[in-house]
């Protein structure tokens, strides 16, 4: 047993603790923390999911919102979230993909395929896994059949327009206040589109966030830690 414990002792000294703190490193520990505080609070959110609590502020918003209704509202917030369906998305990531490869930018681009196309499977798999209805509080003006928890138009808006800001503002540096500017103000209209339609709850929207806020945080550090051993070779 004790040898046993040596030879882990070894193995994450020798391999797990240098590329743990290479990574810590090349995210930054205030990153490093946002994403340890939304884990966090996901956990807990997932939690009372799981034990089907209701959460008595979601029915109280989405009532709050849906008084501001009306027939011109009613066409942006359709217009909106079609930003965040799967039928702009998926192109808009194969126009990504293609021009980073034109650009010969072939790792940016496998990163870029990853994090677009592991946002839909951690979408897919988390309504599945969690099965949580969606509200019908009053007659919606669209029609979805999935699951609720976590919203897949803002874990997939924050994954696709978020990482595509990251890499425009290392591109255009001198633009990065209005281009992750830009990135927020879509990715938060697309959100508030669906508590607006009434298709989500408040809950889904902010674990969708919290989700693809996450998963863009891996896929930038695996991108920056290899741009920075290529630029150490």
């Amino acid at each position: 047993m004790q040898q046993t414990l040596k030879q882990l002792a070894r193995l994450w000294m020798r391999e797990v603790h240098p590329r743990l703190m290479s990574f810590v490193a090349t995210v930054g520990f205030l990153w490093l923390g946002v994403c340890l505080l939304l884990l966090l609070g996901l956990a807990q959110l997932a939690d009372e999911v799981l034990e089907q609590e209701a959460f008595i502020f979601d029915e109280a918003i989405l009532l709050w919102i849906h008084q501001f209704a009306n027939p011109l509202l009613d066409q942006i917030m359709l217009a909106v979230t079609r930003l965040g369906d799967p039928s702009t998305v998926i192109p808009l990531t194969f126009i990504g993909l293609i021009w980073l490869w034109w650009k010969w930018q072939r790792r940016v681009a496998a990163i870029f395929g990853l994090t677009c196309v592991g946002g839909a499977v951690l979408s897919t798999g988390l309504k599945i896994f969690f099965g949580k209805p969606r509200p019908r509080l009053w007659p919606q003006l669209i029609t979805e059949n999935a699951y609720s928890f976590p919203s897949g138009h803002a874990l997939g808006s924050m994954v696709l327009y978020g990482f595509s800001a990251y890499l425009l503002a290392q591109r255009f540096p001198g633009h990065k206040r209005l281009i992750f500017g830009v990135a927020a103000l879509l990715i938060g209209s697309i959100g508030f589109s669906r508590l607006y339609l009434g298709v989500h709850w408040p809950t889904d929207v902010i674990a969708g966030y919290s989700v693809g806020f996450l998963w863009i945080s891996v896929c930038i550090g695996l991108l920056r830690l290899k741009t920075k051993r290529l630029s150490s070779q």
